[in-house]
Order: structure tokens, then C-alpha cells, then sequence
């Protein structure tokens, strides 16, 4: 029996408007059973704990199921179909893991599908650093999920961008994957907050340095190390989103005292302001097509969701829920905020995110318990990363917005304060 993937797009109110919904058809009508078998001729714990990420990662895709079953394979060897299937295996995933180089790591997938008694899938993928090996990891659950056309995970290959607080006015910036097991420090010494790519690309980033009188805004690519001061402002200066073609900023300043939106062309050197509220404007992300500004403000004498068109003067509150709305990330035309609920019938004093969309009157409730800021899309609109703060502890959380579930992964030492995928 072959595993046939059936992607259909299904338009309902209550969800996104573009919702991919995933309907995995076999005899069984379930999601297909992978089982991983990892072999190695070297660093075994490394093999393991490769092992251990492969099944987090298909089991965070929403597309298998993976099992733990005590079986072994020689990598040369084909396996048993008949023991695989008699367990309910659908897939059987076969790894050698091999030196690469000085301190690299070469891995050669085998992957059988079971049902149909063939090998499927046989690629290989190295790294020259044996300290990237979750990235391995990660562009083995990628190339699985593509050879049954399932939606994207490819967000999994990406850096996750984050600063961390490590003490009184001093901050790291680290770069990591999504599950926070690969780490590393571009950034350290002084206060150093708000890191935002600046390209799809992810090899530069922006942020807000504390060094010296006045804060200024750096660009640092985080391969060269090249840095270059963008512009300073007294009071506060942020970077809160970049435009698709990576030549517009969303800027957060304050030369006289109040926060306002300001417009920065990079190409031209030239700030354009956005907001002229004598309040708090902060917060600005673009929205569709980068032709609108959705931000927070406290226009209502308290924190909530705004929108302006820019070039035009009317404002538009998106926001009619909660009495302190803050946060904000969006995606095409649609938004995801942080609200503070106190008392409620969850918790006391809670942050949760709320779904909602420019075009209607749509809103999703997205957590129910702790601290949860900072949301930020995926490339592709169907997974939130957010920090939550649950029980005195830093954790980066991932919401997969189609499938109904959430991972989080805890921050070992330090405090999150911003991240950026």
C-alpha cells in the first residue's frame, strides 16, 4: 500500500482564510507511523540526540507520527517489512551518521516505505561543524515532508534571532534554531535588545544598542561581523519591522520624548514620520502588501491595536477586545497580539495572543495560561513563535496554527526579552 497525501485548502470563518488543511489518506486513515534508526561510527550521544530532534521535529509538523519501537538495522542492510509492518510502522527511516572533515558530520538517509516494500528516499547531508548537527536534524524531517508534497516545515531550517537579559543592563543576542539546542552568541557586553532581521536571507540583523550617551540602531552581519551604525535618536530608537524588499523600516523613536512610527528608507537615508499622536505610538509592523502600519498606541488611555494607511491621516482601531493590548505581528491580513487579562477564569494577571484578521470580524483565542509576548510569524503564516514566561521560567514557544497544538522549549540560563524569526 502506497501513503497517498491529499492537500486541500478550506475556507472557514473561524480560521484562517488560507488554512491548509492536511488530510493524510491510507487504509488506516491516519497519520503514517515513522520509525528512526540511527547508527553511527562515531560521537554515538551526538547520534542520539540527532535521533531525538528528527522525532520532535515530525511530530511538531503535524504530518507523522513518530514511534520508539526497539528495533535495530544495519544501514546497509534492507529491513525487515514484515516485523515493521506487523508493528504498525508505515515508514522506516534508516540513518549513518559518519565524520566529515575535521569536526564535520556527514548523514545518509535511507527511507523505506514499508507498506509498498521500497526504498523511497536516499540522500545525504553533511555540515563541516559537528555543533550545527540539529540543522541536520531538521533538513531530514524537511526532505521527508516534501517527498509526500506535505505543507511546508521549511521555518525548521531557519535561525531563530533572540536577546537575552544575562544581568543589571547587560544582554546577550544569540542565534538558534527553533528548539534552542543550537545557540550562539553574535552580541555580548552592554545592553544590547531588539534584534530584527534585515533579509530573507538571515545573514544581517538590526538592533538597538545602549552604548555610549545616545541609543542607536546597528546593522551586523552575522558572518563577517561587519557593523554599521543606521541612525541614533535620543529617548529610544527601535526596529520593529522591515519591508518585503528589505530597503523600508518601521522605526520606534522618541527625539521629543513621546514614541512615534517613523517610515526609514535605507537606500535614500531618509525618515518619513508616520504617527503624530501625543501619546505612545510603538510597534509598527507593516500589513498589506507593506501599504499599511498596524500598531499599538494608547489612544484609548490604554494599550490596543491601531492601523494607518500610510500617505493617508485616518486612523483605524482593529482591536474591541480586552483593556490592554499589546504586542503586535502580522502576516498578509492578519494579526497576532498579546492582551493582559487579569483574573480571569484561567489565570490571574495573564498575557494571551489573540488571532484576528484586517478584512472581518474573525478573532482565535491562541493560549490560555502564563505569560505569552512577543508573537512572530512564520515565513509561511502557519506556526506563532512567541516567549512565554510560565512558572518563573523563559521559554520559546511555537503554536502550529492548523493543527491545533503548541511546543515550547525552556531557555536554560538568562531571560528572553525580544526574538525574531
Amino acid at each position: 500500500m502506497k501513503i497517498l497525501l491529499i492537500l486541500s485548502l478550506i475556507y472557514l470563518n473561524n480560521l484562517l482564510a488560507i488554512d491548509a488543511t492536511m488530510e493524510i489518506i491510507k487504509e488506516s486513515k491516519n497519520l503514517p507511523n515513522v520509525q528512526i534508526n540511527v547508527t553511527s561510527s562515531h560521537e554515538k550521544s551526538i547520534s542520539n540526540k540527532i535521533k531525538k530532534i528528527l522525532n520532535q521535529d515530525l511530530l511538531v509538523s503535524g504530518h507523522f507520527v513518530p514511534l520508539d519501537l526497539k528495533y535495530e538495522n544495519s544501514f546497509n542492510s534492507q529491513p525487515n517489512y514484515v516485523t515493521l509492518k506487523k508493528n504498525d510502522v508505515d515508514l522506516f527511516s534508516n540513518i549513518l551518521i559518519k565524520k566529515n572533515g575535521v569536526s564535520g558530520i556527514l548523514l545518509h538517509l535511507k527511507l523505506y516505505d514499508i507498506n509498498s516494500k521500497k526504498l523511497i528516499l536516499d540522500k545525504v547531508f553533511n555540515t563541516t561543524n559537528k555543533v550545527r548537527y540539529p540543522f541536520l536534524a531538521h533538513k531530514v524531517a524537511i526532505s521527508i515532508n516534501k517527498k509526500f508534497s506535505a505543507p511546508s516545515i521549511d521555518w525548521m531550517d531557519k535561525f531563530i534571532l533572540f536577546s537575552k537579559y544575562t544581568g543589571a543592563k547587560k544582554s546577550e543576542i544569540i542565534i538558534a534554531d527553533y528548539t534552542l539546542t543550537y545557540q550562539k552568541v553574535i552580541i555580548k557586553g552592554g545592553l544590547n535588545v531588539f534584534p530584527k532581521w534585515a533579509n530573507v536571507e538571515q545573514n544581517s540583523f538590526y538592533y538597538t544598542s545602549y552604548h555610549g550617551g545616545m541609543p542607536s540602531l546597528v546593522k551586523q552581519n552575522i558572518y563577517t561581523g561587519e557593523k554599521k551604525t543606521i541612525i541614533k535618536s535620543e529617548g529610544m530608537i527601535v526596529c520593529s519591522d522591515v519591508s518585503k524588499d528589505g530597503n523600508k523600516l518601521l522605526l520606534t523613536m522618541a527625539p521629543n520624548s513621546q514614541p512615534d512610527i517613523y517610515l526609514y528608507d535605507i537606500r535614500e537615508n531618509i525618515k518619513t514620520r508616520i504617527t503624530k499622536y501625543k501619546g505612545i505610538d510603538v510597534g509598527g509592523s507593516f500589513v498589506e502588501n507593506d501599504t499599511k502600519v498596524v500598531f499599538v498606541s494608547d489612544r484609548l488611555k490604554y494599550p490596543n491595536i491601531f492601523a494607518k494607511k500610510i500617505g493617508s491621516k485616518g486612523i483605524e482601531r482593529l482591536v474591541y477586545h480586552g483593556r490592554n493590548n499589546s504586542a503586535c505581528s502580522t502576516y498578509k491580513n492578519y494579526i497576532v497580539y498579546s492582551s493582559r487579562e487579569t483574573n480571569n477564569e484561567f489565570s490571574r494577571n495573564s498575557f494571551n495572543l489573540y488571532l484576528i484578521s484586517t478584512t472581518s470580524d474573525f478573532i482565535r483565542r491562541l493560549t490560555t495560561t502564563g505569560l505569552n509576548q512577543f508573537p512572530k510569524f512564520s515565513s509561511d503564516g502557519e506556526t506563532i513563535l512567541f516567549i512565554k514566561r510560565y512558572k518563573g521560567k523563559s521559554y520559546l514557544n511555537l503554536t502550529r496554527l492548523n493543527y491545533n497544538k503548541s511546543f515550547k522549549f525552556p531557555l536554560k540560563s538568562g531571560k528572553l526579552q525580544s526574538i525574531d524569526w
